[in-house]
C-alpha cells in the first residue's frame, strides 16, 4: 500500500491538472460535450487514444452533427465494432437534437448525477455504467463515480478490494464494487475521481482521459 501512496503523491499534480481541464469541458458548447459522450461510447474494447483520434477526425470532417453511418464509419479506424458505434453516435445525436443544434446540458441534472447516469444508461445505446460514469467524469462531473474498466478492476483485485474480476458487471454488481472502491480509497484519502487516472497511467504510461 505504501508504494501505491507514493505513486499517487508523485502523479497527483498531473492528475489534478488533467481533472481541472475536464471541469472546463462542461462550460463549453453542447457540441463539445456531445463529442465527449461519443468518445465514451467508442471506448469499450478499444484504446482511448484511438477513440480520441476518431473523434478528432469526425470533428475535422464536420461529421459529429450531420454525418451518415457510411460517412462516419471510415473515421473510426482503431475503434472496435465501428458499424455499431457509428449507429450509436447517430442514435445519440437524435436523442439530444434540438432543431439543428444539440441540447445535451438540459439532460444533465447537476443536483442528481446518479439519476443522470441512470438516464444515460437507459436512453443512450452503447452506454453502460462504465461509459456513463466515464462521460460524466470527463466533463468535470460525477466525481464519486467509479469507472470500472479492465485496468481499474485489475488493480482493485490486486489491492484486495474485490476477490475476483467479474465476468459480467450487472447493475447490482457495479454499484457494489463502486461502494467498496469508495470506502477503500476514502481510507487512503485518494479522491475517487483521481483513482482511474492513477491506475490508467500505471497500465498505459500516460495520464489521458
Amino acid at each position: 500500500m505504501k508504494s501505491l501512496l507514493n505513486e499517487y503523491r508523485l502523479k497527483r499534480p498531473d492528475i489534478r491538472k488533467r481533472l481541472a481541464e475536464f471541469r472546463q469541458v462542461y462550460k463549453r458548447s453542447d457540441k463539445d460535450i456531445f463529442a465527449e459522450l461519443c468518445f465514451c461510447i467508442f471506448t469499450p474494447q478499444a484504446k482511448a487514444v484511438l477513440c480520441d483520434s476518431a473523434i478528432k477526425r469526425l470533428k475535422a470532417e464536420d461529421l459529429l452533427l450531420k454525418g451518415t453511418s457510411s460517412d462516419i464509419r471510415p473515421c473510426l479506424s482503431g475503434v472496435r465494432f465501428p458499424n455499431n458505434k457509428a449507429r450509436y453516435l447517430i442514435e445519440a445525436r437524435e436523442i439530444f437534437k434540438n432543431g439543428k443544434a444539440l441540447d445535451i446540458k438540459n439532460k444533465i441534472d447537476l443536483k442528481d448525477l446518479q439519476k443522470t447516469r441512470d438516464w444515460l444508461i437507459k436512453h443512450v445505446k452503447g452506454m453502460g455504467y462504465k461509459e456513463a460514469s466515464h462521460f460524466l467524469r470527463n466533463i468535470g462531473l460525477g466525481r464519486d463515480m467509479a469507472i470500472l474498466d479492465r485496468h481499474v478492476l485489475k488493480n482493485l483485485k490486486r489491492y484486495g478490494v474485490i476477490k475476483k474480476i467479474p465476468d459480467v458487471l450487472s447493475r447490482k454488481e457495479y454499484l457494489k464494487i463502486e461502494k467498496k472502491m469508495k470506502d477503500f480509497f476514502k481510507r487512503l484519502n485518494i479522491p475517487m475521481e483521481e483513482v482511474d487516472l492513477l491506475f490508467w497511467s500505471r497500465e498505459t504510461g500516460m495520464i489521458f482521459k
